[in-house]
């Protein structure tokens, strides 16, 4: 794919993000290496990870209830659905086959 075939929007968007420079040709961005001292200990994730799990908005015993029910309900309602539909092709299969 050559300069030519990009429109005028992707040129520009090009010449923002620094891939093209004023003259309209490309240009070599300088590659980002990943820095290995920006890891951290197990320690230190474990204190994080705890943190940022007293943050949730955990749901209540009654929310619990309240959605698994509607899961199990919406499940049930979709089996039967589905059971309806595949027992009806299948009756149709054998008297169109049969």
């Amino acid at each position: 794919m050559s300069l030519d075939d990009l429109n005028r929007e992707q040129k520009r968007s090009l010449k923002r993000m620094g891939a093209l420079d004023e003259k309209g040709t490309p240009t070599r961005a300088p590659s980002t290496a990943k820095r290995t001292d920006d890891r951290v200990g197990p320690a230190q994730y474990i204190r994080e990870v705890r943190d940022e799990m007293r943050k949730v908005a955990w749901p209540t015993r009654p929310e619990v209830v309240r959605y698994s029910i509607i899961v199990t309900v919406c499940v049930i309602v979709y089996m039967l659905y589905v059971g309806v539909i595949d027992y009806g092709m299948a009756h149709f299969a054998d008297w169109f086959y049969g």
